[in-house]
């Protein structure tokens, strides 16, 4: 089973996830098998681009260890043991970025992005907290864990090859 090792670094959590090298691939292969699939749809068109793919997790079965280690660590994080998790991928080809935005939506209690493919210049991920800009360079297996508050953003992928990530949005299990 695979496991986060938590490290705060406040107001982000980093984790590293053990065996993501087995466990990326197959992901990643399930979300091109399924991204254009009935179980998926796509939101948020941004410069041509639509930035959040969701996919219904029956129709992707490869994630189940990923969003148990991801739970596992947010209620940690959160010392609250019942928490609902939703969660949708964001694929970044090359030129393309992520506009600043943040997860206040709804109910959410802890926001995460979770690496699964990062060609070197990808673009970093900048989070905004009280006037300083905390900069993430992103690796592959790195789980990086912020209040939903916060204001973020990815810089422009510069590299050839696609960047692909999990976003997960985590909050009280009876909302």
């Amino acid at each position: 089973m695979s496991r986060l090792v938590l490290h705060a670094q406040p107001p982000l959590h980093v984790a590293d996830l053990r065996g993501f090298e087995q466990l990326n691939p197959r992901i990643t292969e399930a979300f091109l098998r399924e991204r254009h699939g009935p179980a998926s749809r796509q939101s948020h068109l941004e410069s041509g681009r639509y930035e959040n793919t969701y996919i219904e997790r029956d129709a992707i079965p490869e994630i189940a260890p990923l969003c148990e280690a991801v739970a596992d660590a947010a209620s940690t994080i959160l010392c609250q043991q019942e928490l609902k998790l939703g969660f949708w991928f964001n694929a970044m080809g090359p030129g393309e970025r992520t506009a600043r935005h943040n997860h206040e939506e709804q109910d959410e209690l802890l926001s995460c992005v979770y690496y699964l493919q990062t060609p070197p210049g990808c673009g970093d991920l900048l989070v905004y907290d009280r006037g300083e800009i905390i900069r993430v360079r992103p690796r592959e297996g790195r789980c990086v864990f912020f209040p939903p508050k916060l204001a973020h953003e990815v810089e422009q992928n510069r590299s050839e090859k696609q960047r692909l990530s999990v976003a997960f949005n985590f909050g009280p299990a009876d909302g």
